[in-house]
């Protein structure tokens, strides 16, 4: 059997540094990725490299934020509070708002 056509098995540290990854970068673990040594090595170097998310990174604009307390004073609407929590409602409370 030649050694280049075999899947190598994962070792315990690689699934366990990939699980630590994956919940910092809040990204899925593929199955198929877990299966083999290199295609989670591959994985691993991806993810290692990437910026961690931030609850921050979530967090709307000020920018955003006054854009769309400018739209609610003309509309003479309130903006709902969940969306000054989350960057991506506040933007779909703006174009639902134009």
């Amino acid at each position: 059997m030649e050694s280049s056509t075999r899947a190598l098995p994962v070792t315990p540290k690689q699934i366990a540094y990939a699980r630590s990854l994956a919940l910092r970068n809040r990204t899925l673990l593929p199955w198929e990725v877990q299966q083999d040594r290199r295609s989670l090595s591959a994985w691993i170097e991806v993810q290692a490299r990437l910026k961690p998310v931030s609850d921050m990174d979530r967090l709307p604009t000020s920018k955003q934020v006054a854009f769309a307390e400018k739209l609610a004073r003309i509309k003479r609407r309130a903006v709902p509070d969940e969306c000054f929590r989350d960057k991506g409602l506040l933007s779909k409370w703006i174009d639902g708002n134009k």
